[in-house]
């Protein structure tokens, strides 16, 4: 099964994603984004940048775990992965993003 993207309302009235891969582990979170429209344009540059290499920032955190954030071509971060143990597992997520990034379904929760 491929993955889809999770579109939410937060409390404070913002809107986020998620790419879920296909066994519904959360992959990549987005920022928070003041309408809905700026939330999808954002999964449409998922699916646009997240094939490509060189939009990877892979990513060493204070406490020792590795993470990795997916960038636009103008360098901003569109989305976040969580905290992975080893450089290895970090890498399995980075492959998961690019196979599941350019899914169109979107499941709208808001």
């Amino acid at each position: 099964m491929s993955g889809w993207f999770e579109l939410s309302k937060s409390n404070d009235g913002q809107f986020r994603f998620v790419l879920k891969a296909g066994n519904a582990e959360t992959i990549l979170t987005s920022e928070l984004y003041t309408t809905k429209s700026t939330a999808e344009n954002g999964i449409a540059s998922v699916r646009t940048n997240s094939p490509s290499d060189e939009r990877y920032e892979k990513k060493t955190a204070a406490n020792g775990k590795f993470f990795f954030n997916l960038k636009a071509g103008n360098h901003q971060v569109i989305g976040t992965s969580q905290m992975y143990a080893s450089e290895q597992s970090r890498d399995k997520g980075i492959a998961s993003v690019k196979t599941n990034g350019p899914t169109q379904t979107v499941k709208d929760h808001t």
